[in-house]
């Protein structure tokens, strides 16, 4: 293609326009994009779609052991399992978990992490003791507070040399408070990672928001509620949605570490329901009939956190 130009002493000259690139070029540049991602996309349907298949197949069975002969099921795993009592306390015990540990959980870490994102004295230091409970193997932490909370322990111990002797307990092993300790370790264990989390988040925050908050006279707890959080809503959301997930599925670590789902069922959850009955009741059927419970429950809660946390602007 040709275009005229108009020269320095007012002629007309042709001048040739640049080649126009194939456009044959996009269209391979995705389909090289499209086949770099395809090692990923195996992957991912062999280990995380094909086993989310795999609970609902196995929770239609009857299968009492991983070299016992396997039969249709059909709805009697569902049926049998919805009138469980242990499974009724699971569920009993596992809201009680997520209602109590997430809201405490996110709100101490936003806290946190706001005081952090101010750069406080020491804010790199505080940042990396904060981090320490997130490089704490999950073993490792069920030691500290069987240590903590053993009868003869560190809380006993304290409360004993405070005059509050009265106040001791076993506290791991009673059914009134086994799973308030599990609480409290979810939480302990959760608080500090996501705060780090929340911190860097807020340090991408312009300053200027929060000076006009304050020269309007604001003070920190209004600027800290009214101004960044409306800003960093979004993620809010998604530190809560992993954290729920984390509390949800991954519970089942620290029951079998310190309480057993004792005494008798009161800190039993359902992540750990679905263990006890697979390796040590070996009753897959019902297992996995508890994980499609699971899998639908923490669903139903990603959904209705999304809801809660989307931006309204």
């Amino acid at each position: 293609m040709t275009t005229l130009a108009t020269t320095p002493d007012g002629s007309a000259a042709r001048r040739s326009a640049p080649p126009a690139p194939p456009a044959a070029a996009p269209r391979r540049a995705r389909q090289g994009g499209t086949v770099l991602a395809v090692p990923a996309l195996v992957w991912y349907l062999v280990f995380m779609v094909g086993p989310m298949l795999a609970i609902f197949v196995i929770a239609a069975l009857h299968w009492p052991g991983m070299l016992q002969p396997v039969s249709f099921a059909g709805l009697d795993n569902v049926r049998t399992v919805w009138d469980d009592p242990v499974f009724r306390d699971a569920v009993s015990n596992t809201a009680v978990q997520l209602a109590v540990a997430l809201p405490v959980m996110i709100a101490c870490a936003y806290m946190l992490g706001y005081y952090v994102a101010q750069r406080p004295p020491g804010h790199r230091v505080i940042r990396y003791l904060l981090f320490i409970p997130g490089l704490i193997s999950t073993p490792a932490k069920a030691m500290v507070f069987y240590a903590a909370l053993s009868p003869d322990g560190l809380v006993n111990g304290a409360l004993e040399g405070v005059g509050l002797g009265s106040l001791t307990d076993a506290w791991l092993a009673s059914p009134s408070t086994a799973l308030a300790c599990l609480i409290a370790l979810d939480i302990w264990g959760g608080v500090g990672f996501t705060a780090v989390l929340i911190a860097a988040r807020l340090g991408s925050v312009p300053d200027e928001l929060g000076e006009a908050a304050q020269l309007d006279g604001a003070g920190h707890w209004r600027t800290m509620w009214t101004v960044h959080f409306p800003v960093i809503r979004d993620y809010i959301g998604v530190v809560t949605m992993l954290q729920f997930l984390w509390t949800l599925f991954g519970s089942a670590q620290h029951v079998l570490l310190l309480t057993q789902g004792g005494p008798g069922t009161s800190s039993t959850t359902l992540s750990f329901l679905v263990y006890q009955k697979a390796f040590i009741a070996a009753d897959l059927g019902y297992s996995q009939t508890v994980g499609v419970f699971l899998f639908l429950a923490g669903l139903v809660g990603l959904l209705a956190i999304r809801r809660v946390f989307r931006q309204t602007y």
